[in-house]
């Protein structure tokens, strides 16, 4: 897509040499340089790591750890019943959710994926969501932008810094294999914005049904989003009188912190644990001022970091919810989607009640999201629209518009290979938006009049929201360190208004999160600064990936029957 069919906007503040920053390695206190592993922080100092706290700018500063771990994933098919229902699934070592990706913050991460996926003839692919990949883009796993799809038999090696901290997850972007189990956690130890005892890990978030996403996918294209069967918390539920609910051991009084993970394809979550508060501390991969609250809104690739204090003076067991909000979300098990909260080794069932909620599908308030490393926006000339629409294509399937363009890109062509061949020609169904320049502001406005929320994410970088809500954009802006994350919900027939700078090459994929419109085509991507973009490829990667992809294709003939994304 050429420039001037997306209407957004770019400016220039800055200049900036051609060249790979460097990130700064503080000496410590010592004025010793040198990698050094950090030994982390304890239940009372949980602002602090080593020389570095909560204060510290992770966007220029990284520890020097010297520290590499490596992780082998092998995504293979298999049957399992989550909730006591059998059905095909896809999982990665056995498992849905996947293992743990744990680092420390400034480690760099190695992840070997081989694909066993013979039997269903998929090619496939692992994104780091909400990793920076700052100039590492041809790591970012999204088949058709960044790779070709890894052929069954093959194995790829994505390589990356740890240079955020946080809470976050790993998905395949090809299809709909996201939501048939190939998923897992990203934990990277770093500080945090509040004390607390102990850390649960990864809490997942799903929806489910009894048959899968693939089977769906007509349904999906040809009348609308189907209504699911049910959820799990953590890869687990029960479903009428099969399966078991996830529980959560505590102790009267420790306080403990969940990494709350929205992996659903089409569902909204109202998260809580009965009779107990919620102190968030983190959203996506940025740290925030805590607040707390009875529970929270959290859509699809959101994630928050809680703290749970075990406080209750006489109930011993107490309802864990997601609770599917119903306005945006179809699902046969609204209330029964649950998990259980325990104190000490007993489990019993719990009596309690959730706390009151409206059934409305919101994100949490911009207010309450104020980043502690404080980043402010350059004010623009506000002009540009992005407008949200659906239709049917030629075949009378739904795909989804982001300004009159849906995203139709193949998995042979992946636009890294394009750039290294020289492509400066893009078809309007790519969705390329160029930007061309260093360090420029962008500014992108999106608008819809469906009564539809969409959770949008944003390859490559953190985002700034400058205004969010329901209606039209009435001008005003938050510019003073306003909420940035990699996932923000454009809400029913309303706007959200974003902003990043150019500080990344790179093919950047922007999306949806709900997976049935991904698949649909509602994409852009953002081929950001091309030369330098072209000079960081490492081209033998790229194209002994799409050489074994090619002959496997070319000896199968697997049928591409959506976005490519």
């Amino acid at each position: 897509m050429r420039l001037n069919n997306f209407l957004f906007l770019a400016y220039a503040f800055t200049a900036a040499a051609i060249s790979i920053p460097q990130l700064e390695t503080r000496k410590d206190k010592h004025g010793d340089s040198k990698p050094k592993p950090c030994k982390g922080n304890t239940a009372h100092k949980r602002t602090k790591w080593c020389d570095y706290d909560i204060n510290t700018d992770y966007t220029t500063t990284v520890p020097n750890t010297g520290v590499t771990r490596e992780y082998w994933l092998s995504i293979d098919e298999m049957t399992a019943a989550p909730d006591g229902i059998s059905r095909p699934v896809m999982a990665i070592n056995g498992t849905i959710p996947g293992p743990t990706i744990h680092a420390n913050w400034g480690d760099h991460v190695v992840i070997h994926v081989t694909n066993h996926l013979h039997e269903s003839m998929n090619g496939t692919s692992i994104h780091w969501h909400g990793i920076r990949q700052n100039y590492t883009n041809q790591n970012d796993g999204v088949v058709s932008i960044t790779q070709c799809p890894t052929a069954p038999g093959s194995t790829i090696t994505y390589k990356w810094r740890a240079a955020q901290y946080g809470s976050s997850w790993y998905h395949s972007h090809i299809g709909l294999q996201a939501w048939e189990g190939v998923f897992g956690g990203i934990i990277i130890n770093g500080p945090a914005s509040k004390n607390y005892d102990v850390d649960k890990g990864m809490l997942f978030l799903n929806d489910w049904s009894h048959q899968t996403a693939d089977q769906l996918f007509s349904h999906a294209q040809t009348i609308g989003p189907p209504t699911l069967d049910t959820g799990l918390i953590n890869g687990t539920n029960k479903y009428n009188e099969s399966g078991s609910y996830f529980t959560m051991r505590a102790n009267k009084g420790e306080s403990y912190r969940l990494r709350v993970v929205n992996a659903a394809i089409d569902t909204h979550w109202k998260f809580m644990i009965d009779n107990h508060k919620l102190t968030v501390i983190a959203m996506d991969l940025v740290p925030i001022k805590p607040y707390t609250v009875e529970y929270i809104n959290i859509g699809m690739g959101q994630r928050y970091d809680v703290i749970v204090t075990a406080d209750q003076p006489k109930a011993r067991n107490h309802w864990i919810r997601a609770i599917p909000q119903t306005d945006c979300s179809e699902n046969h098990n609204v209330d029964n989607i649950r998990g259980i909260l325990h104190y000490h080794g007993k489990i019993g069932t719990p009596e309690t009640s959730p706390w009151l909620f409206d059934d409305i599908c919101l994100d949490e308030s911009m207010s309450n999201l104020v980043p502690v490393v404080s980043k402010n926006v350059e004010e623009a000339d506000w002009q540009a629209l992005t407008d949200v629409t659906v239709g049917r294509n030629n075949k009378n399937l739904f795909r989804w518009y982001l300004n009159s363009t849906t995203m139709q890109v193949a998995w042979e062509e992946p636009t890294l290979k394009q750039i290294y061949e020289g492509t400066t020609d893009w078809e309007d169904s790519s969705g390329v938006i160029e930007l061309p320049n260093a360090d420029e502001w962008v500014y992108l406005l999106i608008n819809t009049t469906m009564p539809i929320s969409h959770p949008i994410h944003l390859h490559g970088h953190d985002f700034f929201i400058l205004s969010q809500g329901i209606g039209a954009w009435d001008g005003t802006t938050v510019t003073s360190n306003p909420p940035r994350r990699d996932t923000a919900l454009l809400e029913s027939t309303g706007h959200l208004l974003m902003a990043w700078q150019t500080d990344n090459p790179g093919a950047w994929l922007a999306h949806c999160h709900i997976g049935w419109h991904t698949a649909e085509g509602f994409a852009l991507q953002f081929v950001e600064r091309y030369e330098e973009a072209k000079e960081l490829i490492d081209w033998d990667y790229v194209n002994e990936n799409c050489e074994s992809w090619n002959a496997y294709d070319g000896e199968f003939d697997i049928e591409q029957d959506d976005s490519g994304v």
